[in-house]
């Protein structure tokens, strides 16, 4: 075993340890950690990006929204609970893997795997019975700012959430792959939500999800349901 394997087996057994009000506690640090880091690193690149508003301006932040987005913090804790729950009773077991090409296709594959779960689950809940319970509040924004993220019906969080936890009890994921997964997942959702484009133009033709890919959905609701990429949307003919 080498010193990175010792080193993470010694945090994993630390988390083992942990009491159920430890984990209640660290969870809402955590979160609220990810919720501060997602909010200053919109505002960053608001200050420093040079270019061109995808709108006029930026939607209005409200109480009612720093309401939502608390309660969204609060959802992602119980996420994080529930799977603490499933690894220690045995459901998630999480994988070895150390090598860097290992970790980048498990990545890779958690990336593409929820990219089509969160399609049909964002499509669901476009569907006229549901947006207006679920996820008409987040549409509001059809603009955005730094809390548009966090702007979700309780049920949307916990969806997505659940959806992961599928996937980690079907295979098992090493903990760095799925802390590089959520990451990513963080620093995507607030570049998505901005009100500049971030990529370069010619990422579309990578199928990369890009700022103004997700942008359009905010301005055209029938199209652009996907997350990371576009492939899901060229497949199924909702690209725009």
């Amino acid at each position: 075993m080498n010193f990175t394997q010792a080193e993470l087996s010694g945090y994993l057994q630390m988390f083992w340890q942990f009491s159920w009000p430890e984990w209640i506690i660290f969870s809402l640090i955590a979160n609220v950690c990810l919720y501060l880091f997602s909010i200053g690193l919109y505002i960053f690149i608001e200050k420093t990006c040079r270019k061109s508003q995808l709108q006029e301006k930026n939607h209005p932040v409200t109480r009612s929204d720093f309401y939502l987005s608390f309660l969204t913090i609060v959802c992602n804790s119980f996420v994080m609970l529930l799977g603490a729950f499933l690894w220690k009773n045995g459901w998630i077991l999480l994988g070895q893997t150390q090598s860097v090409l290992g970790i980048i296709t498990e990545v890779a594959v958690l990336l593409l795997l929820m990219d089509l779960l969160m399609y049909f689950f964002h499509f669901t809940a476009h569907l006229p019975f549901l947006y207006k319970v679920l996820h008409g509040k987040h549409h509001e924004h059809v603009s955005t700012n730094f809390l548009s993220l966090f702007v979700l019906h309780p049920l949307e969080t916990i969806g997505f959430g659940l959806m992961l936890l599928v996937l980690l009890v079907g295979y098992n994921f090493s903990v760095v792959s799925i802390s590089i997964y959520l990451l990513l997942n963080l620093i995507w959702g607030t570049i998505g939500h901005l009100n500049r484009e971030f990529f370069p133009a010619s990422f579309d033709r990578f199928f990369v999800g890009t700022t103004r890919f997700h942008n359009q959905h905010h301005l055209d609701e029938s199209k652009n349901f996907g997350f990371y990429t576009s492939i899901w949307d060229r497949i199924f003919g909702t690209y725009k």
